[in-house]
């Protein structure tokens, strides 16, 4: 027998989960686009695929379906804004944000650790929330000072231990 799982009780023991902090990009109509994932992981080494989860209510999303591109920006321990002006509805997301075409010609965001740019390959239901699988076109490590990446746990950012600091 299961028991009725709270959303708030949920929420909390899947942010005991740390996750790396991506903003999704495209550029359609002349407009870059993006918001704010922590639900993207690898899926498949060949083909070379990759996924992320988003609302399925996003606003973001359809715009970057209709393109049918996208690339998805790791972000570096020092993009706290960058990742929290990406997660606002409603506002200006690319005010002040550098950035330059990929390739395939998604926005990949300055100072970023990592971009990899994919075309979508797959699109999946699930519950509140579509899985999108994207198949890895071009990657590229960026030019940054940062070797961090932005980290999220427990509800708030966080950076790694210092080098072997664990099972040391």
């Amino acid at each position: 027998m299961s028991l009725p799982i709270e959303p708030s009780s949920f929420r909390e023991a899947l942010g005991h989960y740390a996750s790396g902090i991506t903003v999704i990009t495209s550029h359609t109509d002349d407009e870059p686009i993006g918001f704010t994932c922590q639900s993207f992981y690898s899926v498949s080494m060949n083909p070379p695929l990759v996924s992320f989860s988003v609302m399925s209510s996003s606003a973001s999303y359809p715009r970057i379906r209709q393109a049918g591109r996208f690339a998805v920006n790791i972000l570096a321990g020092e993009q706290v804004e960058i990742s929290n002006q990406f997660a606002r509805r409603g506002t200006d997301k690319w005010h002040k944000v550098q950035w330059q075409p990929s390739p395939l010609g998604n926005p990949i965001i300055a100072g970023s650790l990592h971009w990899i740019d994919c075309e979508i390959h797959a699109e999946h239901a699930a519950g509140d929330h579509l899985i999108v699988i994207g198949e890895v076109k071009a990657l590229n490590l960026q030019q940054t000072t940062s070797s961090q990446p932005l980290l999220y746990f427990k509800g708030q950012y966080c950076n790694l231990a210092a080098p072997g600091a664990v099972g040391a």
